[in-house]
């Protein structure tokens, strides 16, 4: 487990009528502080990997299709520096996964249909100067094989 990351295992409330699931509350222990909401997809077999951000910390949810979230730790003080998390992320076993700044992100889209992740990071994107650092996905120094 990469020292600052916070797993929170979410719980689908289904009726008649169709599923509830709570993703993220402001009285949550892992809540810090709110900066926006965002969808994004990710297309079977894509890759969207690696960046991190010197500021914000993301809250990632898969609620449609499947992902495979990648992490890395790059902050030279952490106890983790170095290490690597790789998890699924699905409705199926539903969870949220807070990443702090500083550490690599990225997902691969895992099935065969369009997989859509909620963000609610703690900043809202901007626009002129976007706290993002990026890196290819296959050509860079981390320990981490998309191609599985």
């Amino acid at each position: 487990m990469i020292d600052g990351v916070k797993i929170k295992k979410l719980k689908i409330i289904p009726d008649e009528r169709g599923r509830l699931m709570e993703i993220l509350r402001s009285d949550d222990d892992l809540f810090e502080k709110f900066g926006q909401v965002y969808m994004t997809t990710v297309k079977p077999g894509v890759v969207k990997a690696w960046h991190y951000h010197k500021i914000q910390r993301d809250n990632f949810c898969c609620v449609k299709g499947k992902i495979r979230l990648g992490l890395y730790d790059a902050r030279k003080e952490s106890p983790t520096y170095g290490e690597t998390m790789d998890m699924k992320l699905s409705l199926e076993e539903p969870k949220l996964v807070s990443i702090p700044p500083n550490v690599y992100h990225g997902f691969k889209g895992i099935v065969d249909e369009e997989s859509v992740v909620i963000n609610a990071p703690t900043e809202p994107y901007n626009h002129s100067k976007p706290d993002e650092c990026r890196l290819d996905a296959y050509k860079n120094d981390i320990q981490f094989d998309w191609r599985k």
